[in-house]
């Protein structure tokens, strides 16, 4: 696998990423489901991810910036195994919307192991490493993707802060609280 092809491949994940982190806006504003303190922890492991894999667009694919990507995934898959513990008990309740059949935190946890499989394989290919094919800045897609992701991570911040302010956010949100 050449530099590009994973140029590519790396644009595909962070696009994948994206659409993780729009369909979470999208439950949030339209469905009036704020994230709970679990749900932001799980979106900020999606975009740390995703940090990893816009570095290797920026910069050129490198094993760093993949690891980068894993630690992230498995710190996310964590989490949302954390979460899914907490409510897998009968009658202890869940949270948030459930989509085809499963809750989000269970889907993040997928895909959190699908992105740790994924990135593995991508570290299986050593020609896309060698510094004699070190691609040009990302153009066209692969930065608009970029732009994307970067537009949606700081989203995802704006968002937290208007939830929890400067202090811990609450368990079980129902308001913005700096928009009270």
């Amino acid at each position: 696998m050449t530099a590009h092809m994973a140029l590519r491949l790396n644009a595909l994940g962070l696009l994948a990423i994206c659409a993780v982190l729009t369909f979470a806006f999208a439950d949030q504003f339209i469905y009036g489901d704020l994230p709970c303190p679990l749900c932001i922890l799980q979106r900020a492991g999606f975009a740390a991810a995703g940090f990893g894999l816009a570095l290797n667009l920026r910069f050129g694919p490198r094993p760093s910036h993949y690891a980068m990507t894993i630690l992230a995934a498995i710190a996310g898959a964590a989490v949302s195994l954390r979460q899914v513990a907490l409510h897998i008990v009968p009658g202890s309740g869940s949270y948030g919307n459930a989509f085809f059949g499963l809750h989000f935190y269970t889907w993040a946890f997928i895909l959190f192991v699908l992105i740790i499989a994924g990135t593995a394989v991508m570290l299986l290919f050593d020609r896309q490493f060698k510094d004699g094919e070190r691609p040009a800045p990302p153009g066209g897609v692969a930065l608009a993707v970029f732009t994307l992701f970067a537009a949606l991570t700081l989203g995802n911040g704006v968002s937290t802060l208007l939830e929890c302010g400067s202090g811990l956010c609450p368990d079980n949100p129902t308001e913005y609280l700096l928009l009270r």
